[in-house]
Order: structure tokens, then C-alpha cells, then sequence
């Protein structure tokens, strides 16, 4: 762990990472309305994320490349699950729901944890995680609205995955690793790229990205425009300053701080996409946010290695 220095400009800085990651849902979407695909979507975002933080990857391995050849299970399943996973099936999600629906049920991710924890051990979790993980779960039934209108159960499964691949991020990056972490996330996405392109090349996923105009707060603009926004602000941006909150105010503070994601990308959508959560919704992600921060409160607050704690994640921010 790293040591922790200056806390309060961390959690300036964190903030600030929270905000672009929060952008890339409502940024895409414009993309996937015009016709992208969402592997499309996903393989744009990491080749280009990819291209700018490779250079920094490779300067913080100068001199120590048998640390990256030793790692590369790690580099591998990082990218594919945790990079590419992730990511396409928040993008599939987020095709056919809300976004801020879509990232409340992706953020799940350590409750589901808690799950498989409790299935593995066959031993009960804490009473707080229990209560934790209740909130989250009644909080994911308002989310869904099944009284106020019938759910895109795709789109529930889509992003369900989404937060089975964030909770295996979590414990890839939770892994004692002497790789640096800025190493680990352009080495990760370079192996999204090459898998995603992979896919689309052979024809395992849709591919279609038109270049063609698009609809951005009440404006036409070329595709490019959001696509920019996705790499550099979303991805690129987003990692290094994730990376850097995080050594300076502490793993576990970050998390919290990460959560500010959910809020961002809502506004962000009631602004670009004029998507606003129905009461019902609202109330249900407040619950599934707070059963989330009982959850890790409680994991974070006993010893690393109790049967039913969750991984705390390696200064690198949700992918």
C-alpha cells in the first residue's frame, strides 16, 4: 500500500477522476443512438486509451521488464475481464437502459462479492455486511421499477455482468503485485484491444461504428467529438488522476471517493441525454449506495485475511 500523502488535494483529485469516468456512459450513448455497436464502442475507447497511456506504462516498467513478463496472467485477465468485460457489458447495458441505471447495478459489485464469499466459505457474512448487502439488493428492486414499467431484463442481465466483471477487477487488483499500477492499466488495455479487435475481426461480436454526425447538447457534431471525450477525458485522464488520488489519500478513502461516479454520470445524462431517474429509482440508488458503503466499511475495517472480507482495490480507479 502506498503511503498516504496530502489526503485533501487526493480527494480533490479523486473527485475530478470520478467526474470523467462518469462521463463515459452518456458520451457513448450519443455514440450508440448514431448506430455504434457497443464492441465498436469498446474497442475505440481502449485502442485509444491505449495509445496514450502505453508510454507511461513503459516509462514506469524502464529497467524492470521482468516484472511485466512475470505478471502477464495478471496483465492478461485484467484486460480481458476486468478492461473489456467490464466495459462491454456496461455498454450493452447502457444501450438499452439509463445509464445511471445501468452503473447503480453495476456498482453491486461488492455485494456480489459478499455472495460468492458466503457461497464459497458456507460461512455467514458479518450482520453488517448481511444489512449491507439487503440494502443494496431492496435498493436494486426500486432501481428496476417493475411496478412503474416493465425492465429491460437484457439490459438488467448486461449490466449484472458489468458488475460481475468489476468485482473480479477488485480482486485482480487487490493481488500483491510489484507492477506499477499505471503498468497494469495500459498493459490491461492493451489486451482489451487486441481481444476486442479479435472478436469484431472474426465476427464473435457486431461490429458497426458509422462515422457520422451525432446529437450533443442540442448540437450537431462530428463522431469524433464524443469519441475524444471517452479517451482522453473518460479513460486516459480518468485512470492517471484515479491513480494518483489514490497514492496520495489512501486505497480505502478512494473507494469511497470513486462512489461520486454514480452522481456524475446521472447529471451528465440528465444534461447530454435528458435521462432522469423516476423517484422510485432515485430512492432505490440511494439504498444500493449506501448498502455499498456499509459493505465496504465493514470489509475495510477487519483484517485482510477473515474468511468474508472484500479485496481492497490497488490505486487504480473503476474501469
Amino acid at each position: 500500500m502506498r503511503a498516504t500523502t496530502s489526503p485533501a488535494s487526493g480527494v480533490l483529485i479523486g473527485v475530478l477522476s470520478a467526474l470523467a469516468f462518469g462521463a463515459s456512459g452518456p458520451f457513448v450513448k450519443t455514440l450508440l443512438e448514431a448506430g455504434w455497436s457497443p464492441g465498436s464502442a469498446v474497442f475505440a475507447r481502449t485502442l485509444g486509451a491505449a495509445i496514450v497511456l502505453t508510454p507511461l506504462g513503459l516509462w514506469a516498467v524502464r529497467g524492470r521488464w521482468g516484472i511485466a513478463r512475470r505478471e502477464w496472467r495478471l496483465i492478461v485477465g485484467f484486460g480481458i475481464i476486468a478492461v473489456a468485460g467490464a466495459q462491454l457489458c456496461y455498454f450493452a447495458a447502457v444501450s438499452r437502459m439509463p445509464v445511471g441505471i445501468s452503473l447503480l447495478i453495476e456498482y453491486l459489485a461488492p455485494v456480489l462479492l459478499v455472495l460468492a464469499a458466503w457461497a464459497r466459505t458456507r460461512r455467514a457474512p458479518r450482520g453488517r455486511m448481511i444489512g449491507g448487502s439487503a440494502l443494496s439488493i431492496g435498493g436494486l428492486v426500486l432501481v428496476i421499477d417493475i411496478t412503474g414499467a416493465t425492465p429491460d431484463v437484457l439490459g438488467v442481465v448486461f449490466a449484472l455482468g458489468a458488475a460481475i466483471c468489476l468485482g473480479f477487477y477488485f480482486v485482480l487488483s487487490a493481488r500483491p503485485t510489484e507492477l506499477p499500477p499505471v503498468a497494469l492499466a495500459a498493459g490491461g488495455l492493451l489486451v482489451a484491444t487486441i481481444a476486442l479487435g479479435s472478436a469484431l475481426l472474426v465476427g464473435a461480436l457486431p461490429a458497426s461504428a458509422p462515422l457520422v454526425d451525432v446529437d450533443l447538447l442540442g448540437a450537431v457534431v462530428p463522431w469524433w467529438v464524443p469519441l475524444g471525450v471517452i479517451v482522453l477525458v473518460a479513460t486516459a485522464f480518468a485512470y492517471v488522476t484515479g491513480i494518483v488520488a489514490a497514492g496520495r489519500m489512501g486505497e480505502r478513502l478512494a473507494s469511497f471517493v470513486g462512489l461520486s461516479e454514480v452522481l456524475f454520470a446521472v447529471v451528465i445524462a440528465w444534461l447530454l441525454l435528458g435521462e432522469v431517474p423516476s423517484v422510485v429509482q432515485a430512492l432505490g440508488g440511494v439504498l444500493i449506495v449506501a448498502g455499498v458503503v456499509v459493505v465496504r466499511l465493514d470489509g475495510a475495517g477487519r483484517a485482510s485475511t477473515a474468511p468474508l472480507d472484500l479485496p481492497t482495490p490497488a490505486p487504480i480507479s473503476t474501469p
